[in-house]
């Protein structure tokens, strides 16, 4: 007796939108794509490259390793007037250049391997790939750098119990947000110049050339002014106002202006790459 065929399911039939009038109509069902796509293709490549858990390793070594070593050499009168975060301080102000490293290799290492070309044509939709790298590079920094800045805070505080009244979660959560903000800028200069070298490059100027400048302007009397503000708004500067390490300020106005500054390198990052050819 031989086996009855079994009868096979037809394919679910195609979306509307894929066959309009006179149109091909494929047998295999598409899915339109969205945000979403683009976000778990660049989750997939962010964790799977091995310049992430390098840089992102170097960064906690660097803002734990090098904050509980601070916590260890202070005492409690150190912390009176200041929150338990002060020593995650001393390690972000080289942490930070990991993060500006790995937002500039997000992208740039797609341009120089060329594997851009394939990105872009497996997704048209350019602004929706830059969009997704810019927040799935946000959210990992910002996790990573309050989780860096919070473990030494709550160290600290455990070693030296009641010393200090002075609360510190806002000093995490502005941290992190600087240190992120500075790799999501490092990102948008990477889709600008196309290029690792340059782009770092200039992010290390844009970090660096405030800090040292002012020495030489302040020498003038016609430049002293400037040489203070540049000074004022410099990124470590910047870092130790949020951190309460200089009473003068809170970080506030510093912060905005990263804020401002960002903005508008990711606006020019979303022009260019729709006017230029890939």
């Amino acid at each position: 007796m031989s086996t009855p065929p079994q009868q096979q399911n037809p394919a679910a039939p195609a979306p509307h939108w894929q066959h309009p009038e006179g149109a091909y109509t494929s047998p295999i069902p598409v899915t339109r794509t969205h945000l979403g796509h683009a976000l778990t293709s660049e989750w997939t490549k962010i964790k799977s490259v091995r310049s992430t858990m390098w840089t992102i390793g170097v960064f906690l070594a660097l803002v734990i390793g090098i904050g509980l070593l601070v916590s260890a050499q202070t005492t409690g009168m150190d912390y009176e007037d200041a929150p338990y975060t002060i020593p995650a301080f001393f390690g972000l102000v080289l942490g930070q250049l990991c993060l500006i490293t790995l937002g500039v290799l997000v992208i740039s290492s797609e341009y120089g391997t060329g594997m851009i070309r394939t990105t872009l044509t497996a997704s048209p939709a350019r602004w929706r790939v830059l969009a997704a790298k810019f927040i799935i590079f946000f959210a990992l920094a910002y996790v990573v750098s309050a989780f860096a800045i919070g473990f030494v805070g709550l160290v600290t505080a455990g070693m030296y119990g009641d010393a200090s009244n002075v609360p510190w979660l806002g000093s995490v959560f502005k941290g992190a947000l600087y240190v992120s903000l500075l790799g999501v800028l490092a990102l948008a200069v990477g889709a600008m110049l196309r290029h690792s070298a340059g782009a770092i490059t200039a992010m290390l100027g844009v970090v660096l050339v405030p800090a040292i400048l002012p020495a030489f302007l302040m020498i003038s009397p016609s430049t002293q002014r400037v040489g203070e503000v540049m000074m004022d708004y410099a990124a470590p500067n910047a870092l130790a106002k949020i951190f309460a390490l200089d009473t003068e300020g809170t970080g506030g106005p510093q912060l905005v202006f990263l804020i401002i500054v960002t903005g508008a390198a990711v606006a020019g990052a979303f022009t260019l790459l729709d006017r230029r050819d890939v």
